[in-house]
């Protein structure tokens, strides 16, 4: 296993970790997602653990916290030999101290995570949303405390605009507090909007991607084919409109070029959708997630092996699509791109 910086600062996370969603199983979204109880989810901690994967991320929301209280019992023992990631600021019910990133919300959700996870530090604490109500100095400052307290060791976001995450990192270094080091973000062959913006900021920034939904939300598993049904199986059924659109066609030119490159690889379609998004600039790891045992190792074959340039550069152009404004004259018109030769962030 390949261990790289997470952006700019001195965490090293493998690049591959393991997304703790499909423990617990509760409510409609997560129980479609996975029901790993203790006993399970450590055995694939064992896994893991063998592959070098140590980094394990989870968040409040997931099952209403049970995904936290599973990953602590499947940690127990051995916490000196993993990196625990949790996030927290999105609604867990109705009443206004429910959601958001105020003070006592940070204050309370990391007490709470480190009751559930059955530790004393969380290595990375996440932000899962940007709350517009609270100031950034006020999120910022009591992050900045959490820090200096040891609760948490490094902060990151989840699912910010180029804006928000601007605005915080300049926040961060007029106050003196602690900047964001990771993002946490939807980017796979079938989503790349990540590389309009977000990736440009962070190769300047020096903030380290931690990819979720790798596999366009269980769209490039490899059993969803051009002119065919959706499997029975799939959790698509009851998912999809949780997750983020997909154009069909843009879908199945995708698929159509992993099919290929699988047969001339002798790899399965997920293990080149991952491959291709280790290759990428900014990419610190791709969080990985597993109902069982054979498709966590399915999902670890996506390294120690690396697809051709070729290859790369046909995924690359079945996956590509139209930039959107005001990026597309950077790409069309050349005394934009004279101005700047990689405004987008490509390789």
């Amino acid at each position: 296993m390949e261990y790289r910086q997470l952006g700019a600062s001195g965490l090293r996370v493998p690049q591959l970790s393991f997304g703790a969603g499909t423990f617990g199983g509760r409510g409609e979204l997560f129980g479609a997602w996975g029901t790993t109880d203790a006993v399970e989810a450590r055995r694939l901690v064992d896994i893991c653990l063998d592959a070098g994967v140590t980094l394990f991320d989870t968040a409040d929301v997931y099952s209403g916290g049970a995904s936290e209280e599973v990953l602590g019992a499947a940690i127990k023992g051995r916490r000196d030999r993993v990196l625990l990631s949790t996030k927290a600021g999105l609604p867990l019910g109705d009443g206004p101290a429910d959601w958001g990133t105020s003070r006592s919300r940070l204050l309370k959700a990391v007490d709470d995570a480190l009751r559930r996870l059955g530790t004393d530090h969380i290595d990375l604490f996440q932000l899962h949303a940007f709350d517009a109500g609270t100031p950034v100095e006020e999120v910022l400052s009591t992050l900045d405390g959490l820090v200096r307290s040891g609760k948490i060791r490094y902060t990151g976001v989840s699912n910010f605009s180029g804006w928000q995450l601007m605005k915080s990192l300049a926040v961060a270094d007029r106050y003196g507090y602690p900047r964001h080091t990771a993002h946490q973000v939807y980017y796979s062959l079938v989503g790349r909007d990540y590389e309009w913006e977000l990736m440009p900021l962070a190769q300047d920034q020096g903030v380290g991607a931690l990819v979720w939904s790798p596999l366009g939300w269980g769209r490039l598993t490899g059993k969803i084919r051009r002119g065919e049904p959706l499997p029975d199986g799939s959790r698509l059924h009851r998912t999809a409109d949780y997750g983020p659109p997909v154009e069909e066609e843009l879908l199945y030119r995708v698929v159509d070029a992993l099919d290929k490159i699988a047969q001339e690889t002798g790899k399965t379609v997920p293990q080149i959708a991952l491959n291709w998004l280790l290759r990428r600039p900014t990419v610190s790891s791709v969080i990985i997630g597993a109902r069982d045992e054979a498709q966590l190792r399915q999902n670890l074959g996506a390294v120690g092996w690396s697809l051709t340039p070729d290859q790369v550069a046909r995924l690359d152009a079945a996956s590509a699509k139209a930039a959107p404004y005001p990026y597309f004259p950077y790409e069309r018109q050349e005394g934009f791109a004279r101005l700047n030769p990689s405004p987008l962030g490509r390789p």
